[in-house]
């Protein structure tokens, strides 16, 4: 029987939504992030911690959860249909960043634990996480560096663990009605307890750690990139895409509402404005035609 070490987890999470929370404050220079603690009745709850109207972050949130129930929600059995009925726990940190530059890219990371339990069964747990980049305005270099970062936190467990995962964040994060990704991809993994848990948790950290290694360079070169109203315009638009993906697709927002969590904290990852326009084209050959023709197209960034 392997050791499940719950309150080490924990740890680790919430010291990662520390650092994190510390590093785009440092990058931001201005705002700081908002501490809101609050209970589940029914289990569990969570730290909330959110910045909005930065110099560089037009809004960001990365909350913390730890969430108990009797039953395990739909999307969270949907994959593992024998867990159905389980008591379970679900720890995790998750963080969405809107930055006010268009030439800055949003950006999306989560790191997750599911405990499954039954009385005379031994648990059945997997991890999940990734992270991935949502460019408004593409530049390959930005690319190639949020790969390249990835890459490295996944070669230490395997040859072919940063292709499986690039490959199935390519897969998940795609709006099937739009027929287009949300973004230029980055990890994804989900289910995760091939290896013991000690080398599951050990991958889960090299992840969570590389995050604003893979980030913050992306920031501090573009923040200062002078925009107009056609750039800003068009970075409303393009956050259309992430609100309709986040509420119509995404298994960790609909998770959070069928296991009634606290509202709040699930919708901190929808932007503060955002604007949709009907039948929107844009000009051929532009920076904003670039974004859907070639940055959005799944493609082998490290190898470029």
């Amino acid at each position: 029987m392997q050791t499940i070490s719950i309150e080490v987890v924990k740890s680790y999470f919430l010291g990662l939504q520390e650092a994190i929370c510390a590093g785009l404050e440092q990058a931001d220079g201005q705002a700081q992030f908002r501490r809101d603690e609050w209970q589940r009745p029914d289990g569990g709850g969570g730290l909330s911690r959110v910045l909005v109207d930065g110099a560089v972050f037009e809004k960001a949130g990365v909350n913390y959860s730890h969430v108990i129930g009797t039953a395990l929600p739909a999307t969270a059995s949907a994959q593992r249909p024998e867990l159905a009925g389980r008591s379970y726990q679900a720890m995790g940190v998750s963080l969405v960043i809107h930055p006010a530059n268009p030439y800055v890219p949003t950006s999306h990371a989560n790191v997750r634990l599911f405990i499954a339990e039954k009385p005379g069964e031994e648990p059945a747990w997997w991890f999940g996480g990734g992270y991935d980049l949502t460019p408004y305005y593409g530049f390959a270099e930005d690319c190639q560096h949020w790969h390249q970062v990835a890459a490295q936190a996944c070669t230490p467990y395997g040859e072919d663990v940063h292709a499986r995962y690039k490959r199935w964040c390519d897969e998940y994060f795609y709006l099937p009605h739009r027929g287009e990704a949300r973004g230029v991809g980055g990890l994804f993994f989900d289910d995760l307890n091939d290896w013991d848990f000690a080398t599951s948790f050990d991958f889960v950290r090299a992840v969570g750690d590389s995050f604003l290694e893979a980030y913050l360079p992306i920031v501090e070169r573009r923040q200062h990139t002078a925009f107009g109203e056609r750039e800003r315009q068009f970075q409303l638009y393009r956050r259309g895409r992430y609100v309709e993906f986040n509420l119509v697709y995404d298994r960790s927002t609909l998770f959070g509402l069928q296991s009634d969590g606290r509202v709040e904290a699930i919708l901190m990852s929808l932007p503060p404005l955002v604007r949709w326009e009907y039948d929107y084209r844009a000009q051929p050959g532009s920076p904003e035609a670039q974004l859907t023709e070639y940055f959005l197209q799944p493609r082998d960034w490290v190898a470029l």
